[in-house]
Formats: C-alpha cells, structure tokens, sequence
C-alpha cells in the first residue's frame, strides 16, 4: 500500500509522465495560442513581427474590424482586406443551428437509448447491433446522398435542411445514453409501475431527471461538434439568411482573392467564434467529467 511520501517521490516514470502531460499541453494549446497572437498583431505588420511571445504592438482594431466597427477604407488603411463579415447575423445563424440539432437530437437519442435499454421487442438486440454498426460507417460516406436528399426536397439555404442529417440521432449517443439507462436500478420502474405509472410517463418523470449529467455530456459534446461544423453548412446553406459562422470565415478568407489574405482578419473572426463554446466548456465541463466516471459505460 503506498503511502503519502510514496506518492510525492520523484521517480524517473514520474518525470517520464509529467514531460508527457506538458509536451502534449504545448501541442494542444499553441495553436489557440498563435491564433490570439495573431488576432492581436496589426496587420501591416504581421509579416515581420513573429519572433516575440507576443506582438510589438498589440492592437484590438481586428476585432473592430470583423464586428463591423470601422469602414472598410479604415479596415484596408489598417493592413486588411477591406473583406466584409456581418459577424452578428453569422452568430445568429450558429446559434439557431447549434441549438435546434443540440436540443432535438439529445432528445431523440434519450428516447432511442431507453428504448434499446427497457423495451421489450422483437428483434431489439438486431436492431441495435446493426444501429451501433452505424459507427464504423465514416461520415463523408453519406455527405453526397444526403445532399442530393435535401436538393431534391428542395430545401438548400433552409434551416430544415441544415438540420435534417444531424436532427434525428447518432448511434454513439444512443449507444452512450443506453448503457447509463441499463445502470438505473429496475426497482425504481417497477415501483412506479405499480403506483399505476406507464412507461411513457415513467421515461418523462423518474428516467429523464436522474439522467441529467449523461443528457449534459451528450448535449455539450453534440453542441461542440455542431458549432465547429463546416463542410455540411458550407454545401446546403451558402446563402446569407443560413450561412453559418465557420462557413462565413470561409468566405471572408476568399474575398482577398488579388491580396495576401486577410489572417489577422480571420484569426480575430475565429478567435471571437470560440468564445461561446468556451463558456459551454468552462461551465459544464467539470460535470460532463463526472458524468463519464459516474456512468462507467456498463454493458
């Protein structure tokens, strides 16, 4: 049994450990790292001032620049592109998208995953390998189908198409959110269905409320991954009223097409669209932690 000063000696595994834990640190962050420096670098100056930590003269005008705060003759006096970005509707539109496909598919997934966990049907056990074997099927395999499906439905630039591949459910999430199921002690049900209680409100009113951590975890993670789509908005939804903020960034990158493009521009663009799954992160990500270890992914 190791004791505290055990645990405190230095050992050569130890060190080993730790130079992994900060090599892999350095890897992961400076590219948020170098994302800011750039951010904050003035433009003009951007191709001779990369050798310090930080900038000679660190400016905030890129952010003014992409929120629309200055003119374009300003924002190209400045070392721009004079590129527009109309940063507020693009949010708007991530926004939209993002809690629509977080909000339905959590949803959706719970429903599935209890569905696969308690009900008693023919076949279930079938249906749910051939569910999970969904995994193994990489996502650009069904980018095409899925895009001649929304063309033909004639729903390019409409928010139902924007949502419809991701809206329903993933098998991971279904597969997650049915192993927590399978944790929850029978007793409870069973004493609910006693008390005259059905299955549907059972799933609404006992299920679904001591669920909330794994529902988090499914839910931030589905957040994340929506925000940061790119190449599915870019193809179905290129117009103004629906493009989303990763796509827009795309397209002001291009509007230099004569020009050195506009990096200053776009990491300050990228930098500002970082923030709001920050925050998600920042405020549930302690409990998305304890979810995971809580629920232990039984079979």
């Amino acid at each position: 049994m190791s004791t505290p000063t055990d645990r405190r000696k230095v050992t050569p595994t130890r060190v080993l450990a730790w130079a992994f834990v900060v090599v892999a640190l350095v890897v992961s962050l400076f590219p948020l790292y170098w994302m800011l420096r750039t951010a904050i670098t003035p433009g003009r100056e951007l191709a001779g001032d990369n050798a310090g930590l930080l900038p000679n003269h660190p400016t905030l005008f890129n952010f003014e620049r992409v929120l629309g705060l200055v003119t374009r003759e300003e924002a190209r006096a400045a070392g721009g592109s004079g590129a527009h970005l109309d940063f507020f509707l693009y949010l708007r539109n991530s926004v939209v998208y993002t809690g629509l496909i977080t909000f339905l598919q959590t949803l959706f997934c719970a429903m599935a995953g209890y569905a696969f966990a308690r009900l008693r049907f023919r076949g279930r056990d079938l249906l749910f390998g051939l569910f999970v074997g969904a995994l193994m099927v990489p996502p650009i395999f069904t980018l095409l189908p899925n895009f001649a499906l929304v063309k033909e439905l004639d729903w390019i630039n409409t928010y139902q198409g924007l949502i419809a591949p991701s809206v329903l459910m993933t098998p991971f999430a279904v597969f997650f959110l049915r192993q927590f199921f399978l944790g929850i002690p029978r007793d409870v049900e069973e004493a609910a269905l006693i008390d005259g209680a059905g299955k549907w409100v059972i799933f609404w009113r006992i299920v679904l409320p001591i669920t909330k951590g794994p529902l988090l975890t499914v839910a931030l993670t589905t957040a994340v991954w929506t925000w940061n789509d790119y190449l599915w908005p870019q193809l179905v939804a290129p117009g103004e009223e629906t493009r989303v903020l990763t796509a827009a960034l795309g397209i002001f990158l291009k509007q230099s097409p004569n020009t050195a493009p506009d990096w200053t521009g776009l990491m300050a663009g990228s930098a500002l669209s970082v923030i709001p799954v920050l925050l998600l992160v920042i405020f549930f990500g302690r409990r998305l932690v304890d979810s995971i270890q809580f629920s232990g992914l039984k079979g």
